[in-house]
C-alpha cells in the first residue's frame, strides 16, 4: 500500500530527513554511526533525535557498549516510518515534472 503523501514538519528538517532515511534503510542504528555518516556534532544530532523522539517518530535505546561505555541506538517507530514514507511521497509529488502524469496536461 502506498503511503499517503503529506508534508511533515518534524521530518522535513535536513538532518531529521536524513536520519529517517538512514533508519528506514538500516533499522536500529548506533548514535556514532549516525553522527559520522551525517557529519554533525554530538549536540546537533542529539537535538534532532530528541525532536523526532518527542514527535513519537523514533525510539532511543541505551545499552552497554565496548569498554563499559553506554551506547545509544535509534530506530524508527511505526508512526515514524509512516511519517517518513508520507513525507517522501509528498516530496515526490512536488518534484513530479512529467506532464503526461499530471492529468494529460502538456
Amino acid at each position: 500500500m502506498a503511503a499517503e503523501a503529506r508534508f511533515d514538519e518534524a521530518v522535513h528538517g535536513v538532518v531529521r530527513l536524513r536520519v529517517c532515511g538512514i533508519l528506514a534503510r538500516l533499522g536500529s542504528t548506533e548514535f556514532a554511526l549516525l553522527r559520522d555518516t551525517l557529519g554533525v556534532s554530538d549536540p546537533t544530532l542529539s537535538k534532532h533525535l530528541k525532536q523526532l523522539e518527542n514527535a513519537g517518530y523514533l525510539k532511543l535505546v541505551k545499552g552497554p557498549g565496548l569498554g563499559g561505555r553506554t551506547r545509544t541506538w535509534a530506530e524508527l517507530t511505526d508512526a515514524g516510518r509512516a511519517a517518513f514514507d508520507g513525507h517522501v511521497a509528498f516530496l515526490r509529488e512536488v518534484i513530479d515534472t512529467d506532464p503526461v502524469a499530471r492529468d494529460g496536461e502538456s
